[in-house]
């Protein structure tokens, strides 16, 4: 998201694994991170160190300072390395950008692990290609907040290799209510793209009286074995994390023809799947469900967890 300062092909997914439950048997432990997030650097309101610096001390393993690499920013990388401590790490990346969309605005793709000798986009190059040139590069590709710029699910086919769709971005939500993209992911997934979900900040800082507004809404929990980067990038890469708001996920795991459900204190445990297939439990103070498997017997799903203060936890899609 950027705040003003003045031959249709179906894709195929190269190498994509999709997330069955292994991000709760996968080695390691979770980690808290944000992916996208704008300091000084671009259209952000704080510098770099007092971006990372609020997310340490808000209890964050791991950053990624996404700033926009634009030209009217001097193209950044923003070199978070020197941030880093024994329990905080980040990640490079940036928001890439080019011109145009089926509707006539620029691309917005979030490349979360990029060198730091990544090069501009040429004039000609479109987003699908520069897209492709960051994937090709080792960053885990997503696109951002579909709802907030109204892409259409036509042009995000092109993007051949995405990792993931925003399901959920705070700014977005707190500037506009547009922040989901829920109904978004599940049109890929119905297509049969295996892709995954995704909730971040989008963190600018810059509303005037309560600069925090718009941080610290939607994070990721990654499973790793180390909070260092390339296990971060790789555990990513690999489906091995879920999105939230707020509740956690402690386990998934299919046991006969029940999908049973362990999480924090929630009032409704959701399974969501193709067209208006779904299965739900709801009470008070949940912390587990069985949820039946017999109407996704041939498909995916994927879980949603709802808290009492309406803030949810995603899954990523289960092939079943």
């Amino acid at each position: 998201m950027i705040f003003p300062t003045d031959v249709f092909a179906f894709p195929i997914s190269i190498g994509l694994k999709p997330m069955s439950s292994d991000a709760f048997t996968a080695p390691g432990r979770f980690f808290k991170g944000n992916l996208h997030t704008h300091s000084t650097r671009s259209d952000g309101k704080l510098d770099p160190e007092e971006v990372c610096r609020r997310y340490r001390e808000r209890g964050y393993d791991f950053l990624c300072l996404s700033d926009h690499f634009l030209k009217a920013y001097d193209f950044p990388l923003t070199d978070t390395t020197g941030y880093r401590s024994d329990r905080f790490t980040t990640i490079l990346g940036a928001e890439l950008h080019a011109n145009a969309t089926s509707g006539g605005d620029h691309w917005h793709i979030l490349a979360v692990g990029l060198p730091a000798d990544f090069t501009p986009p040429s004039a000609d190059e479109t987003g699908p290609q520069l897209a492709e040139r960051a994937y090709r590069a080792g960053a885990f590709i997503a696109i951002p907040h579909p709802e907030w710029y109204a892409l259409t699910i036509e042009d995000a086919r092109t993007i051949a290799n995405a990792h993931a769709v925003e399901v959920y971005n705070h700014t977005s939500q707190v500037h506009c209510s547009r922040g989901g993209g829920s109904y978004f992911l599940d049109q890929m997934l119905i297509e049969g793209r295996k892709i995954n979900a995704l909730a971040c900040d989008d963190a600018h800082f810059n509303i005037p009286g309560d600069v925090e507004r718009d941080a610290f809404g939607g994070w990721v929990m990654v499973k790793a074995e180390a909070n260092e980067p390339e296990a971060l990038l790789a555990a990513l890469k690999a489906g091995h994390y879920y999105s939230t708001q707020g509740p956690d996920i402690h386990d998934i795991r299919r046991e006969g023809d029940e999908l049973v459900v362990s999480c924090s204190p929630s009032a409704q445990i959701m399974l969501l799947g193709r067209h208006a297939r779904s299965s739900f439990a709801s009470g008070a103070d949940m912390t587990e469900a069985r949820l039946p498997l017999t109407r996704f017997t041939e498909g995916w799903g994927r879980l949603a967890v709802l808290d009492a203060a309406g803030r949810c936890a995603w899954s990523n899609p289960m092939w079943f």
